[in-house]
C-alpha cells in the first residue's frame, strides 16, 4: 500500500517554527511529511504548479496551510485540490489576533478546516488519513489513549492533595 503524505505549504518562512510544531507532531504519529513555501499572493505560478504535482501524486493526502495574516494560501489551495486542507495560521500578537479572520471566512464552495493549534492540525491529519489506513488509525487511539491516561493519573493525583473525610 501506498503511504499517504501530508503536504505542509508554508505562506514564507517566516511560519518555520509553525511549522515545525506540526512537524514534531506529525512525526510523533509516524506521519510522512513534506514542506514547502509557496505563497499565493507572491508566487502564485510556483504554488499552482506545486499543487499539480502533488495532486498527479496518487498516494492519499492532506494539506496543512500555514500563513499568517491574509491567509490566501488556504482557500486557494482548497480551491485548487480534491483532498482535504487544514489551515493552522499562527496567530500574530500584532494584530491582535483579528487576521484569523482571513482564515475563517472564505469564499463559497472553498471550505478549508481551521485548526489553530500545530498539534491538532496533525492530529485531524492523521483522523482523516487513518479513514484508509488502519495502522494510522491504531497510532491515533493510541495518542488518544495515552491523553486519556495521564488525565486518569492526574485526577488520581488530585484527589490524593485532599484527604477525604474534608468532603467528596
Amino acid at each position: 500500500m501506498t503511504r499517504p503524505l501530508v503536504v505542509i505549504l508554508m505562506g514564507s518562512r517566516s511560519d518555520l517554527e509553525h511549522a515545525q510544531a506540526v512537524i514534531r507532531a506529525l512525526e510523533e504519529l509516524g506521519l510522512d511529511w513534506e514542506l514547502r513555501v509557496a505563497s499565493a499572493h507572491k508566487v502564485p505560478d510556483h504554488l499552482l504548479e506545486l499543487l499539480r504535482g502533488y495532486e498527479a501524486d496518487p498516494r492519499p493526502k492532506v494539506y496543512i496551510t500555514i500563513a499568517g495574516r491574509s491567509n490566501a494560501l488556504s482557500g486557494m489551495v482548497d480551491g485548487q485540490v480534491l483532498a482535504p486542507v487544514i489551515a493552522c495560521p499562527p496567530i500574530s500578537e500584532a494584530f491582535g489576533g483579528a487576521d484569523i479572520f482571513s482564515s475563517l471566512r472564505m469564499p463559497g464552495g472553498i471550505a478549508p478546516a481551521v485548526v489553530l493549534d500545530p498539534a491538532g492540525a496533525a492530529l485531524l491529519a492523521a483522523k482523516i488519513l487513518g479513514l484508509c489506513d488502519a495502522a494510522i488509525r491504531e497510532r491515533v487511539a493510541a495518542l488518544q489513549a495515552r491523553g486519556r491516561q495521564r488525565l486518569l493519573a492526574d485526577d488520581a493525583e488530585i484527589r490524593a492533595l485532599r484527604p477525604a473525610a474534608q468532603g467528596t
